[in-house]
This record gives C-alpha cells, sequence and structure tokens, in this order.
C-alpha cells in the first residue's frame, strides 16, 4: 500500500519542507534576537544520522522544532483518516526515533530540548536560552 491515498495527497505531502518551516524559523529568529548563535539542521553526533534544527555545538544542547502531526503532539495530533494505519505506524515510529534521539544525546552529554510548532517562539527561544546558559555555567561560560 502506498503511504499516499492519492495523487492530489501524495503532492501535497512532497511539499512539506524537512527544515526552515514557519515555526523553526520563528524558534530561530527569537534565538538570535536574545543573542544566541547556533548551527542550523545539523547533527550534534557526526557517527549519529539525525539532524537537529538548531545545535549549540560547545553548549552541546541539541534543539529539535517537531511538528504536531508528524510528531503526535499529545494536544493537536490528528490521526489521519485515509490510509490511518499507514500514518498511525509513521507517527508511532517518528515518536520512537525521537525518545531514541534524546536518550543517545543524553548518553552523550548532551542536553535536548523540544519545541512544538504550536509553541510561542518567544516562550520557547526563553527556555532555549536558560538551558544554554545552565549548560555553560558550571564550565566556566564557555
Amino acid at each position: 500500500m502506498s503511504w499516499a491515498s492519492s495523487a492530489r495527497v501524495r503532492a501535497s505531502m512532497l511539499g512539506n519542507r524537512s527544515r526552515d518551516t514557519a515555526p523553526e524559523l520563528a524558534v530561530r529568529s527569537a534565538v538570535h534576537a536574545l543573542g544566541l548563535r547556533y548551527r542550523v539542521c545539523a547533527r550534534p553526533l557526526p557517527h549519529l544520522r539525525r539532524t537537529a534544527d538548531l545545535v549549540f555545538t560547545r553548549a552541546r544542547v541539541a534543539v529539535f522544532v517537531d511538528g504536531c502531526f508528524w510528531h503526535g503532539c499529545p494536544t493537536h495530533h490528528t490521526p489521519a483518516v485515509s490510509n490511518a494505519a499507514y500514518w498511525a505506524a509513521k507517527v508511532a515510529n517518528n515518536c520512537r526515533r525521537d525518545r531514541d534521539t534524546d536518550q543517545r544525546l543524553a548518553d552523550a552529554g548532551w542536553q535536548v530540548v523540544r519545541v512544538w510548532e504550536h509553541e510561542d517562539a518567544h516562550s520557547a527561544a526563553r527556555r532555549i536560552a536558560e538551558t544554554v546558559r545552565d549548560v555553560r555555567s558550571p564550565a566556566g561560560g564557555t
């Protein structure tokens, strides 16, 4: 069974961006306005095929801006009507991969910040900045 239930659905889904989404750009802009600098769309761990949306390499903080549909937001995720079994399995697998990514990064000494696409960008930026500053403080402000 194909992942797309129709040609129209396929065209729509292929148009979804994997980076530089509106929520991601809003968070990046708000974090930048707070004076923090970061790498965009980078692998925190070179050997791990997982890409974070913002990476603070010296502080070892990885930020992921997660879409409500794709990552199973407990508040806003709505199950697909067409091809429901495929999409339910896809979202469940994404959630498992997110947890695995968080654990692997934590095991390597990284802090992970997850932001939902519906969160206020400025609130998320303050949370990210606090995490980066908390991590940097004990090390002498790297």
